[in-house]
């Protein structure tokens, strides 16, 4: 069952390596076409400039990355204690 188990986690995780890479591999091999043979040069589309009205402002970033620092920290401990807790647990036979 073991070896099932495993395998079907390899196979899982193959799989989602493909998904990314399906997913991300055109963005990351665009390129500009060709120069027409004409002698014309081609002229690259203008670049997209976002406007931002207002934001995120620092100490609010700030916040959320100690919340999140404290939640996961609290977290592993929490399931250190109790993986210990399970490993430690006295097995009786009947």
């Amino acid at each position: 069952m073991n070896h099932l188990r495993r395998f079907l986690g390899l196979l899982a995780g193959s799989a989602f390596a493909l998904l990314a890479l399906t997913t991300t591999a055109p963005a990351a091999l665009a390129t500009l076409p060709p120069p027409d043979p004409g002698g014309t040069p081609v002229v690259p589309p203008p670049a997209v400039h976002t406007v931002v009205i207002g934001g995120m402002p620092g100490w609010q970033i700030t916040l959320i990355a100690i919340a999140a620092a404290l939640f996961t920290a609290a977290a592993a401990v929490f399931l250190d204690r109790a993986w210990a807790t399970h490993r430690a647990a006295p097995r009786t036979t009947a």
